[in-house]
């Protein structure tokens, strides 16, 4: 058998597309691959199969202490807060439990006023874009997508707006799993455990105080660990959606009207983008509760499985003629699928900040350009994530406003 692939590779920043194609050929729908430390995993990349893995919570379960690798992760393991072990999230809870949480979550979300929710992320992308307008260039990553999310996050959930850059700082340190990972992690931890004591002392009108509202029995560290968990979700992927829907819009001559005024093509990029450079590229993982066959592979009871998603979204099983999926054609897995996948709530507030992002840029910026050669841009070196690492443009420069 071929040996397996490393997922940190550094393929993964230059070229995940045509990886994701030499993985299929060579290994099929369920690839061999090594995390940090050789740890063995199965990599789904199959659309059928990833749709059946997610699809039967019994057989492939959330729970991770299944996994039959804990003898060999040590406490310092870099991907320990993506592949948590007796961690009291939504994430590794199964069954009537999982259901009840995710209500809770669904319910705290669908409350939150979605034109209020479009007027906040209207005002911090104008906040970041006054900082940088009148210079004429910008990073769209650095100076932009990556700090428009968690603000937006933060004040729903009722963090003071002084705290979200380091909420930004630690997430990506946290979600990109390298040596500050945990470090992310602690700092994010102790940031809503205060919050939620700030909560529990003084309830307002926000994410945060509904969820404690609840009566559904959850304690303050489940709390915690669901906000930790909404919060990683929905900051990072949104970002990435907002900077490779602009690279594909700044790049494709078939979006260009939406650069001179037109806006019926954001929807249409922002829908492409899920298809083709889905900003969740995988995701951990679930773990086979007994020996089974999938893909052709023998998974052995314990052994975890990573959801491929972006190598799913292209199986040419289910994309035989390769074009580009855009019109609203949304059978993507860029949302997970079944019982785990991201609460419907959730989905539409992260469209809504992703749009919005997206509108502001065109509106203010509207002659705006790459800076760069297009095949000159790059990746951020993380197979859990398909972001760019820096998006350089130009424009005239405008005042503020």
């Amino acid at each position: 058998m071929t040996a397996p692939v490393p997922l940190n590779g550094p393929r993964f920043q230059t070229e995940p597309a045509r990886l994701y194609r030499e993985m299929r050929r060579e290994h099929g729908a369920v690839t061999p691959v090594t995390l940090d430390g050789e740890v063995p995993a199965w990599l789904v990349l199959g659309y059928r199969e990833l749709h059946q893995v997610t699809g039967d919570p019994v057989l492939f379960s959330r729970d991770s202490d299944l996994w039959n690798q804990w003898d060999r992760i040590p406490d310092d393991w870099p991907l320990l807060p993506m592949i948590g072990r007796k961690q009291p999230s939504i994430l590794y809870t199964v069954g009537e439990r999982h259901r009840q949480r995710a209500g809770m979550i669904s319910d705290a979300l669908e409350a939150v006023d979605p034109s209020e929710l479009r007027s906040y992320a209207e005002k911090f992308a104008d906040e970041l874009l006054d900082a940088v307008c009148a210079e004429g260039t910008a990073d769209l990553i650095a100076d932009y997508a990556m700090l428009l999310p968690v603000r937006v996050l933060a004040r729903l959930y009722g963090f003071p707006d002084e705290q979200g850059p380091g909420l930004v700082t630690a997430l990506n340190d946290m979600i990109d799993g390298r040596e500050r990972a945990i470090a992310g992690q602690t700092h994010l931890g102790t940031s809503m455990a205060q919050l939620l004591a700030d909560r529990k002392a003084e309830p307002a009108d926000d994410v945060v105080s509904r969820m404690l509202a609840d009566k559904s029995g959850f304690d303050d560290e489940e709390i915690a660990q669901d906000l930790m968990v909404m919060m990683a979700a929905g900051h990072q992927p949104t970002a990435d959606w907002i900077g490779n829907s602009l690279r594909l819009m700044l790049t494709d001559s078939r979006f260009a009207a939406s650069l001179f005024g037109g806006r019926n093509s954001v929807a249409e990029a922002m829908n492409e983008v899920l298809w083709e450079d889905t900003p969740s590229q995988t995701v951990a993982g679930r773990w086979a509760s007994r020996d089974t066959q999938l893909g052709g592979r023998r998974i052995r009871a314990g052994d975890l499985l990573l959801l491929g998603l972006q190598g799913a979204n292209s199986d040419p099983q289910v994309r035989t003629d390769g074009s580009a999926l855009t019109g609203g054609n949304n059978a993507h897995f860029s949302f997970g699928h079944g019982e785990h996948r991201c609460p419907f709530p959730a989905q539409e507030v992260a469209e809504v900040i992703a749009r919005t992002g997206i509108e502001v840029v065109l509106d203010r910026l509207p002659d705006i350009d790459l800076a760069v050669p297009a095949d000159t841009l790059v990746r951020r070196p993380s197979p859990w994530l398909g972001g760019l690492a820096q998006l350089p443009v130009r424009f005239t420069p405008v005042p503020k406003i």
